[in-house]
């Protein structure tokens, strides 16, 4: 691994004579931070150094030179910093990010760190405790704390309504940006995940259960939302749309189990060419 995390890197899987695999991986796809991500990577790997854990931070930058450009200001030997040159989607990001993780561990979370980076070290000990195969930050925890507007909260609420009457995933939360996998587990979803955008988190899960990685557990978090943006019409949409999509491969055409099933292959040949320079 690069010591300042300034080069597109390889599968880190594939590298020969790296240093040896760290417990965790935490993966953080960006997109438009410039402003903050330095910022914001400094708190994160202050949260992992209090983990007592080895780490490795992959920053995905999802075709933004600026953030590019800031994200490699930071000077953490845990950081490594890859991007690629067209927006993609928040769910590419994560994907490609994952197919690069060497941790025991893989975890991911939003760039923003509105759900505070501190609870990771908590999840990786509850995994371990209870020997799960996912542990997901979730909002409707009894232990959480969360700043959320009720109109936001009906629709998260009935969005997860929906996901249990299509998918039967005992999750009460599919869609906060903070969960957690044991690598195995990582490895074999990634290989057949394909949204690109915004059910991402939904498809990972779904796909998890429906391999037979059934142990899958709530932890609490601490959210402090900005809101800078809406949930605007469009964006449900997509929503929506990715899911009934997960749903149609799922039980429709059996995608997931079909030979045919490569979202990690296409998703390299999808690739696009990498950011580089200031």
């Amino acid at each position: 691994m690069a010591d300042l995390g300034l080069e597109v890197m390889t599968p880190a899987h594939s590298e020969e004579g790296s240093a040896p695999a760290p417990e965790l991986s935490v993966i953080v796809p960006t997109y438009h931070e410039a402003e903050t991500i330095v910022q914001n990577l400094k708190r994160l790997t202050t949260a992992m150094d209090q983990t007592g854990l080895s780490f490795e931070v992959l920053m995905v930058v999802d075709g933004d030179q600026r953030t590019y450009a800031a994200a490699r200001e930071c000077r953490s030997p845990n950081v490594s910093v890859i991007g690629y040159s067209r927006n993609r989607g928040k769910g590419f990001a994560l994907r490609y990010g994952i197919s690069q993780a060497r941790g025991r561990l893989v975890t991911f979370i939003d760039s923003d760190m509105e759900i505070a980076p501190e609870e990771i070290g908590r999840m990786a000990r509850l995994l371990d405790l209870y020997s799960a195969d996912v542990v997901v930050g979730s909002k409707r925890h009894p232990m959480s704390q969360v700043n959320y507007p009720w109109p936001r909260r009906v629709q998260s609420l009935a969005y997860q309504l929906l996901v249990r009457l299509l998918f039967r995933v005992k999750v009460r939360d599919t869609q906060t940006g903070l969960k957690m996998f044991r690598r195995e587990v990582a490895e074999r979803v990634v290989d057949a995940a394909l949204v690109k955008r915004f059910a991402f988190d939904l498809e990972l899960l779904v796909l998890a259960h429906h391999f037979g990685f059934g142990r899958i557990i709530e932890a609490p978090v601490q959210i402090d939302y900005k809101f800078q943006s809406t949930t605007n019409p469009r964006a449900v949409f997509s929503v929506l749309w990715d899911t009934a999509a997960i749903f149609y491969r799922l039980h429709v055409r059996h995608w997931y189990d079909g030979a045919e099933a490569r979202g990690l292959s296409l998703l390299l040949e999808e690739l696009p060419a990498p950011l580089g320079g200031d």
